[in-house]
């Protein structure tokens, strides 16, 4: 099975990388797993979706993010969705308000929520054009 890329995604993990460490967790991860598995080999990923599967190699966990499993966020630094539509960004925002994590979101077009307790900045590194959500202030 060849795995589906997407523009910037290099660019994106590299982002993730030179910012992150430890736990990072990928919300609806869905059939395009390519920058989890670019970030695997160097912090813990937790892939999530709908259901629990294998995509390229990449174990993914069933999870509601409407309803999460705290557990499985826990400890991450970051939460990151790739095309994530807007009711699904907020509830990222409200559990990684939760959890003390960072937010990226890399939108299908300019479908970007304004998330309560955090500050957005546009970030375009090389090819990947993404919003970068950080607390407005660390509690």
């Amino acid at each position: 099975m060849s795995i589906q890329s997407i523009r910037g995604g290099e660019d994106l993990a590299r982002f993730i990388l030179a910012r992150y460490s430890g736990k990072v967790v990928e919300v609806g991860v869905g059939r395009v797993p390519e920058v989890a598995l670019l970030l695997a080999p160097h912090l813990e990923v937790v892939a999530t979706d709908r259901e629990t599967r294998t995509v390229g190699g990449l174990a993914v966990v069933e999870d509601d993010i409407f309803s999460p499993n705290y557990e499985l966020y826990q400890g991450a630094t970051l939460l990151y969705s790739i095309r994530p539509p807007l009711e699904m960004q907020l509830a990222m925002g409200s559990l990684a308000r939760k959890i003390g994590a960072d937010v990226i979101v890399r939108p299908l077009a300019d479908e970007v929520a304004q998330i309560p307790g955090f500050s957005q900045t546009l970030v375009n590194e090389g090819e990947a054009r993404f919003y970068l959500f950080t607390p407005s202030s660390r509690e």
